[in-house]
């Protein structure tokens, strides 16, 4: 299929270049006409064929291909961003676009703050097509643009950051009311009501992510966290879309500064009353959450359970003490009996090795005396009953052959604290290994 097409020549008496037609400027003339023939291929021959099958002009299959695509483009937006249009909306006045709800002119109530800019970009491209003033005013309607206006505007508005920011800030359509007491009776609802709740307060948190609330299996940090996050909230939420007008630059300039000043002001009111508002909604909910009580009662429970043990430590200490204290008068006891019955065969020698005895205890006493109940400075009372309450035991377990013995070995460390220590720390570990001592009566020579 073809066809046979002549390029025009130009008309008689045309000039191109005169004082009649001074924006023209021929650089060369026209050849002569040569006939060609045009095939039309791809999409131009297949729109050629079809005006030749159908029996259209060209202007005429033009509208009706235009008019396909834009019922195929409503088909196909059909569904997520598809919504029933309000009578009262589509009559408002688009002169009052600050009261209008952007999301609602575009179809978009649903999603709100969570829409994407492919659904706002789509939404737009549907409304626009069903509520174009040229298709309003092929239909009969009046006011054909009045509405149109409200979808640009609320098209502009979702798709700037900034503006769509502010809007969002005031946008009470996407809160969610905190649930009542009563509506929070039946297990698991406080989750469930709570939940959308903070969801929607976390919109406005500069950090993210924002923690979730959890459920009743959240361990004890998370719950802690989770507070945290909203008793500290940063918040980018700004009340900006709420500003009276302020005038053009040739208004006066006094009055245009009292706006910005009434504006500003406005602002830092209504930031103070959100951030009171949500301080009270975080105090509510931790006012009603059952994993607080919960924790603070096993809180309770393990620090009584602490007492408890630390109390029967100290009664098995008391009671090991009192035991080590009656064995040991018992083995005095047992001395003193033996001593009596050999009173009689060595009585002189008895008193002379008690005395030796005697002297031995002393000095050994003395030694940690001389120096200074190992401390560098003034040693205080309890370093010096500590000190003393061991070394008395070592010499209340050990017999006058071992005391000896260890006199022997102080005298050799003399006034060398650390050589003394030594003496007292071997000598208790000797006795602890041999069941003469346990470690847990010592407290200045323990071994661990």
């Amino acid at each position: 299929m073809s066809t046979t097409s002549k390029v025009v020549p130009s008309p008689e008496g045309f000039k191109a270049s005169d004082d009649s037609n001074p924006n023209f400027r021929s650089v060369s003339s026209l050849s002569n006409g040569v006939m060609r023939t045009i095939e039309p291929v791809g999409p131009a021959f297949m729109a050629f064929a079809r005006r030749k099958r159908l029996g259209r002009t060209f202007s005429e299959d033009e509208r009706i291909q235009q008019q396909s695509k834009a019922k195929k483009v409503e088909e196909d937006d059909d569904g997520e961003i598809s919504e029933p249009e309000d009578p009262l909306m589509l009559a408002r006045d688009p002169k009052d676009w600050r009261g209008q709800d952007h999301y609602a002119v575009l179809g978009l109530s649903k999603y709100r703050w969570r829409a994407t800019d492919d659904q706002i970009k789509r939404a737009h491209r549907k409304k626009v097509l069903k509520h174009h003033p040229d298709k309003k005013a092929a239909a009969g309607e009046d006011d054909a643009d009045g509405f149109f206006k409200c979808i640009q505007k609320a098209h502009e508005t979702l798709t700037d950051p900034a503006r769509r920011r502010q809007f969002d800030s005031v946008d009470e359509a996407a809160d969610v009311l905190p649930p009542s007491k009563k509506d929070i009776q039946k297990p698991g609802a406080f989750y469930k009501k709570w939940r959308p709740v903070f969801e929607s307060e976390g919109r406005f948190s500069n950090k993210q992510p924002v923690p979730k609330l959890g459920d009743d299996n959240s361990t004890k940090e998370d719950v802690e966290r989770f507070y945290d996050f909203f008793y500290n909230f940063d918040s980018w939420r700004s009340f900006e879309y709420l500003d009276e007008d302020v005038p053009d630059d040739n208004a006066d300039r006094d009055h245009k500064r009292h706006i910005e000043r009434k504006n500003n002001n406005a602002r830092r009111k209504r930031k103070t009353e959100d951030t009171a508002r949500l301080r009270k909604l975080v105090d509510d909910a931790l006012g009603y959450d059952e994993r607080i009580a919960r924790f603070r009662k096993q809180e309770k429970a393990n620090k009584n359970k602490k007492r408890d043990a630390q109390e029967a430590a100290a009664k098995a200490e008391a009671e090991a003490k009192a035991k080590a204290k009656e064995e040991e008068e018992k083995r005095k006891a047992e001395e003193d009996a033996k001593a009596k019955v050999d009173k009689e065969q060595g009585k002189k020698a008895k008193e002379a090795a008690k005395n030796a005895a005697k002297k031995n205890k002393r000095a050994v006493r003395s030694s940690v005396k001389d120096v200074n109940y190992f401390t560098a400075g003034e040693p205080s009372p309890s370093d010096i009953d500590n000190c003393l309450n061991d070394v008395d035991k070592v010499i209340a377990s050990i017999d006058v052959d071992e005391l000896a013995a260890l006199v022997s070995q102080l005298e050799v460390a003399g006034k060398d604290g650390g050589a003394v220590k030594k003496v007292f720390s071997d000598k208790t570990s000797e006795m602890v290994g041999a069941g003469k001592l346990k470690d847990s009566e010592l407290k200045y020579f323990k071994l661990s």
